[in-house]
């Protein structure tokens, strides 16, 4: 991240490829390190910029060459002065936010010359009138006329006093106001007239109630002194999907007569504030913040949704948006409750307000349970925005599409505008019209996977494609891939590290070699297990691994043909079974049959499971997610139940990313999205299985919505050799609790009550959050999940009981499948 402090640093050039726009050159800025440290740097060449944010503490004359700099951009820019003059349109934005359920604005006659057009269309609200003036002079009948009927109206509630003002993106930050009592229309239409004669086309004069400073219950009688008000100045920032967030909350504290306004008073927090005002009841503080939170996201999503209607010429670029927005209020009492009502919106001055707050030399005090700072969901945007700048047009080929599990990647890839080329083993595959290039290729084979590593590559030459990058979420085609990426000199993990990983046992005893340093070391996390190939394995390996013990396919995927076996002849009742069961891919596509059907035993470990899914570049931990997983139905262990983020305490958490990590390194994974299945002993984390792609199920979903990183996009930066910027110590916005649905548990109520088509309409309503994993309602006895269900809460507890409440409604829960039971480890 660089600051430029003045205009002459940078410089706009064509952008290549996109007629019209300009690329952001830097040639000089003050850039960030580590530590605090700081330094001016000469940039030979100039950098480019992939997003520009202006406008935020610009000096007086900057205003104009910043706003040059960053109309129609090749690169998202986080404010434009097209969309900052509608900002500082007072009027136009109380249009907007009048019609806004449960905002409040102050009761306002608007004298309007020649309104723009977004303004057209009369009144927004009882409490707004707009009055449209053929001309600024002999108007005095009308304005006399309205003007009084306006002091009369109920609209103005206790106001005794109004603000005259005029509304413009000009007078944006003049304080071009004027106060008279209520009952001095004369002087007020006197004010509104002088007024006129300054107005230009689409600006107007203002007639606003001045909101009574609410008369807070103080104990043991009032204050003492003349009644206090407060300015309530709030950061709200966009953040993934367009959804706004507030992210801090400060006040001013000022005289009732005399109202503070930016950087005239202190910044102080709100719960200070309200105590000098003389309310201090936590429950009623709480309510307040929650009425300031509802109104000030309420705010941005009306300026996003306005945004999402105007032209790129109207917001100054393809790529400008409004990233952070400041809203002021005032607090009054209206209906017998402490309302907040809006004064009006800015880009920086609240966020100002709020750094000034952050930088008290009492902040470093605040411990751990401090606040984020409020520029911190900025940054995160800032950084994802920037990253889908980068992203835009990569060439990337996806080897295995995956089944309808995976239909968000065709989605997300149009979105980002990545060109995806598809090699796909089912030449119908939906997928094969959803992507730039589709190459038929048969990848079930495994056992050809370095002699068909060379024809992809010779075909991907043929067709002369020009690739950034290469990549795979899908079992079957890891090592594929990782050999591909190596015949094309590619990005990527080396394929001995893939072949490693994909392999359970080897997984696991190669990782108890692995005794370091560094300390702890790998082998503390791998777990005891044997290979089995034959019969004689079984009967060598019951002697070797500690019973009960679990068995699985070497190459498995999906919990398919893994059992709890507690005695050498259930080993050999099941190792049978499957041998005579799962012999190739025809009998359970997708599940790594391609690889043969060996199995392996390894040692039963008691505590609770987890996955952590690791985004790893250049062998450095970029971000990990921790997620609990409930009880599964032994003997078998298909998933049951999931939470996130996770319910542990701060250091058993660590603890596990801490084993992801190592058990990664030392199986030489150092670049990409990774899964890492986990059980949390009391002896500390112990490897499950490694899955050497991005998470599957619901994970990347789950994560995008709390935490707004796209496992996704991750792999296909680092895919491209990029190194993605994610937040190191991410912050979830609530909680998340699902539970699994199968069709042999659940064939009738997927039917009727928890059909498909009822699912995904509670899905849209909000109500829940489904992933659907498969596309019949097929049973079997080697089955895997049909679909999630999850619902969300501000608290594990609440998001816990709502989702048990709708399987219970829906049918879901019944004694055979006992989701409370599932459900009882997030307690």
């Amino acid at each position: 991240m660089l600051l430029c402090l003045s205009p002459a640093w940078l410089a706009k050039v064509p952008a290549p490829g996109s007629p019209g726009e300009a690329a952001l050159l830097v040639s000089k800025a003050v850039s960030f390190h580590p530590g605090g440290l700081t330094f001016l740097e000469d940039f030979v060449p100039p950098r480019r910029a992939t997003y520009f944010l202006a406008g935020l503490g610009l000096g007086p004359g900057l205003g104009r060459e910043a706003a040059e700099l960053a109309r129609n951009l090749a690169c998202p820019t986080g404010a434009s002065a097209e969309l900052t003059q509608l900002l500082e349109d007072r009027l136009l934005m109380r249009c907007l936010l009048a019609q806004q359920g449960g905002v409040a604005v102050p009761a306002t006659l608007a004298f309007t010359y020649k309104p723009p057009g977004l303004l057209r269309g009369g009144d927004a609200s009882p409490g707004l009138r707009l009055v449209e003036l053929s001309g600024k002079e002999g108007q005095d009948a009308l304005v006399n006329e309205e003007v009084g009927a306006f002091l009369r109206s109920e609209a103005l509630g206790d106001a005794q006093q109004v603000v005259v003002r005029l509304s413009g993106w000009r007078w944006g930050g003049q304080q071009a106001s004027c106060v008279h009592p209520r009952a001095e229309q004369g002087a007020v239409v006197g004010t509104v007239l002088v007024l006129l004669e300054k107005l230009e086309e689409e600006e107007s004069v203002l007639v606003e109630a001045m909101c009574p400073p609410a008369r807070l219950p103080c104990p043991g009688g009032p204050l003492p002194g003349p009644a206090m008000t407060l300015r309530i100045c709030t950061v709200v920032c966009r953040t993934q999907g367009d959804r706004p967030l507030l992210s801090k909350v400060v006040c001013g504290v000022g005289r009732g007569d005399r109202p503070p306004r930016h950087q005239s008073s202190l910044p102080r927090k709100l719960e200070v504030a309200l105590a000098q005002c003389g309310l201090g009841e936590a429950a009623q503080v709480e309510a307040v913040r929650q009425r300031v939170k509802a109104a000030a996201e309420a705010a941005m999503a009306a300026v996003l949704a306005l945004e999402a209607g105007l032209s790129a010429e109207q917001r100054g670029g393809r790529w400008a948006r409004t990233d952070v927005l400041g809203v002021d209020f005032a607090l009054t009492v209206a209906g017998g409750a402490l309302t907040p009502v809006i004064l009006k919106l800015n880009g920086g001055r609240c966020l100002e307000a709020c750094g000034a707050l952050e930088g008290l030399w009492a902040a470093p005090r605040l411990g751990p349970a401090a606040e984020e700072p409020a520029a911190a969901p900025l940054v995160e945007t800032m950084l994802r925005r920037s990253a889908r700048c980068l992203m835009e047009g990569k060439q990337l080929l996806l080897v295995g599409a995956g089944g309808v599990s995976k239909k968000f990647v065709w989605e997300a890839a149009r979105d980002y505008g990545l060109k995806l080329h598809l090699v796909e083993s089912d030449p119908n595959h939906f997928a094969s019209q959803l992507v730039h290039t589709f190459i038929h290729f048969d990848v079930t084979e495994h056992r050809r996977d370095e002699e068909n590593a060379r024809l992809l590559a010779e075909l991907v030459r043929a067709r002369g494609l020009q690739l950034d990058g290469c990549f795979s979420y899908w079992d079957d085609c890891l090592v594929l891939t990782a050999l591909l990426c190596q015949e094309l000199g590619l990005p990527g993990s080396p394929p001995a590290a893939m072949r490693l990983a994909k392999q359970k046992s080897q997984t696991q005893l190669h990782l108890l070699r692995c005794r370091g340093p560094p300390w702890p070391a790998p082998a503390l996390h791998a777990v005891p297990c044997c290979p089995l190939e034959s019969e004689a394995d079984v009967e060598r390996a019951v002697h070797q691994v500690p019973l009960p013990g679990v068995m699985k396919l070497e190459f498995g995927a999906g919990a398919v043909g893994v059992r709890l076996v507690e005695d050498a002849p259930q080993c050999h009742e099941h190792f049978s079974r499957i041998a005579r069961d799962l012999q190739g891919e025809a009998d359970h596509p997708g599940i790594g049959l391609g690889w043969g059907n060996a199995m392996l035993l390894m040692e039963f470990v008691e505590g609770t499971e987890h996955d952590v899914d690791l985004v790893l570049f250049g062998g450095r931990l970029l971000a990990a997610f921790v997620s609990d997983n409930g009880p599964t139905r032994l003997p078998g262990f298909t998933e049951t139940a999931a939470c996130m983020p996770t319910g542990l305490a701060p250091e058993q958490e660590a603890q596990l990313v801490q084993a992801a990590f190592r058990c990664c390194l030392g199986c030489g994974l150092l670049d990409g999205v990774f899964n890492v299945e986990l059980k949390l002993t009391r002896a500390g984390p112990r490897l499950i299985e490694i899955n050497p792609r991005m998470g599957g199920f619901y994970l990347r979903d789950w994560i995008l919505e709390l935490y707004g990183v796209d496992l996704l996009l991750a792999a296909a930066m680092v895919a491209c050799g990029l190194r993605p910027a994610l937040p190191t110590h991410p912050r979830a916005r609530g909680h998340l609790v699902g539970v699994m649905c199968l069709v042999s548990q659940h064939l009738k109520t997927l039917s009727s009550t928890a059909s498909r088509e009822t699912l995904q309409a509670l899905h849209d309503q909000g109500l829940l959050r489904l992933n659907l994993l498969e596309e019949a309602l097929v049973p079997g006895e080697y089955e895997e999940p049909y679909c999630s269900v999850a619902c969300a809460g501000p608290n594990p507890t609440e998001a816990r009981l709502r989702l048990l409440g709708l399987c219970q409604g829906l049918g879901i829960h019944k004694p055979s499948y006992p989701v409370d039971h599932f459900l009882s480890h997030f307690k």
